[in-house]
């Protein structure tokens, strides 16, 4: 387009080139004609009547003569007029010089003299400033016969009698033109260069929107297949489960009988406690398993966060007194209430608040923070333990994937479930400069 424009920008000037000489040309015509009748009315005929004949090498007639052409074409911005005569000899001019050479008018004298007037333009300069359309100077050199007038002259109407050659200096006007030249090309690469960066910016932008496309379709269908792979895994969890947890209920009501009769028969055994211990935490096992892989449905109904705060932390109210806890509640009294299954969300922040009492040392600080707006109520559970390790924190939502050396690695992908069965979203971030922050966030 900026190529195009070039183009067409370089083609109007080559118009107005022509366009300017094709008006010079009718403003010399105008000035021929103009010097033409003030020749003849004020110096050929005064001449003839004064002296008998025309002779501009004397003195007096050559003075007349050059007052005549000079007081015509004084505010004319005229270079240079020369006059032939019919034998192509030069009988006048600004150049004194010249007078008297022969042969020097050439074609466009042999024109002239076919009552043919004709015009041709002279630049000047170096190599690189005509290539450049860019000459120090630009001269109109236009040729005319020169006639006298039938009003004024019967006897000398008709034959030419002699070529007028006038010379005007055209720099300025073809400087006009080339500043022309240069506007328009600056604008358009003015123009070009802003629409070259627009459309830069619009492509970097496509590419960015595909990219990003791209990158998160990838992840969609990679989301998928770990679906798909932990649906998979979930049924088989369940089946199993299930399968497991009855010869387990078995299991445990035998070893429970087992350990009423050793009593009474007073045998002392540990064996019976083993057997009822590991049946309980095997059975806290597989519930963890059912509910990962089989998520409740929430038993809506109004409820207050505050409120299961509350509960939460008088439960654990033991733990935080023996390892003198700190808990900070910065909670507003105007919290509005939020329709959700209060019994799940209890859970849910109980397993938030053991991970956190799990990362601190003694005399650790457990910020509680709730901010609230029209839609939404975002609960902060804030740490100032050591924080998450990056690779960890990038695997911490994986089932089955736990730092400790007890657990089955599911309970925040449960503590998850149950809230996005609100429609609601958890985040876990590294604070600075240590601890961590678990916001959930649930729809009033």
């Amino acid at each position: 387009m900026f190529t195009a424009t070039i183009v067409i920008s370089a083609l109007n000037v080559h118009w107005v080139r022509n366009i300017l000489l094709e008006k010079s040309e009718e403003y010399a015509s105008l000035l021929v004609e103009n010097l033409n009748h003030q020749i003849i009315s004020r110096f050929m005929l005064p001449a003839l009547i004064q002296y008998g004949e025309i002779r501009l090498r004397e003195k007096k007639q050559f003075l007349l003569m050059d007052r005549v052409v000079r007081s015509t074409l004084h505010s004319f911005n005229v270079e240079m007029v020369t006059i032939y005569d019919e034998k192509n000899i030069i009988s006048y001019s600004f150049d004194q010089n010249k007078i008297g050479q022969e042969n020097a008018g050439g074609v466009h004298y042999e024109k002239a003299m076919k009552k043919q007037a004709t015009s041709r333009l002279l630049q000047q300069g170096s190599f690189i400033e005509l290539l450049f359309w860019f000459p120090r100077e630009t001269k109109i050199i236009t040729f005319a016969p020169l006639r006298a007038e039938k009003q004024l002259s019967p006897a000398l109407a008709g034959p030419v009698l002699g070529v007028v050659e006038i010379v005007r200096d055209v720099s300025d006007d073809y400087k006009q033109i080339v500043k022309l030249q240069g506007l328009i090309v600056g604008s358009c690469f003015i123009v070009m260069g802003i629409l070259f960066i627009v459309l830069l910016s619009v492509v970097k932008q496509g590419e960015k929107i595909i990219e990003k496309r791209a990158d998160e379709r990838r992840k969609l269908e990679e989301k998928l297949h770990q679906a798909e792979h932990l649906s998979a895994i979930g049924e088989m969890t369940a089946g199993v489960s299930h399968e497991i947890r009855n010869p387990l209920g078995i299991i445990k009501s035998s070893a429970q009988l087992l350990k009423k009769k050793m009593d009474k028969l007073d045998a002392k055994s540990q064996i019976p406690d083993i057997i009822v211990e590991e049946s309980a935490r095997l059975d806290n096992i597989i519930t963890d398993f059912l509910d990962f892989a089989r998520p409740k449905i929430p038993d809506i109904h109004p409820c207050r966060v505050e409120e299961l705060i509350e509960k939460n932390i008088a439960y654990l109210n033991p733990q935080i007194e023996e390892h003198d806890v700190q808990i900070i509640k910065d909670i507003p009294d105007d919290l509005p209430e939020i329709l959700a299954d209060s019994t799940m969300l209890y859970q849910a922040f109980l397993n938030i608040l053991i991970n956190a009492f799990q990362s601190l040392k003694n005399n650790g600080c457990i910020t509680i923070r709730i901010k609230h707006d029209y839609t939404n109520i975002c609960i902060n559970f804030i740490d100032n333990g050591e924080g998450i390790n990056e690779q960890i924190l990038k695997k911490i939502w994986t089932p089955f994937f736990t730092t400790k050396d007890t657990g089955t690695g599911l309970g925040l992908g449960i503590v998850k479930n149950m809230i996005e069965a609100h429609n609601g979203t958890i985040t876990i971030v590294n604070m600075e400069p240590k601890g961590a922050n678990v916001e959930v966030t649930l729809p009033v």
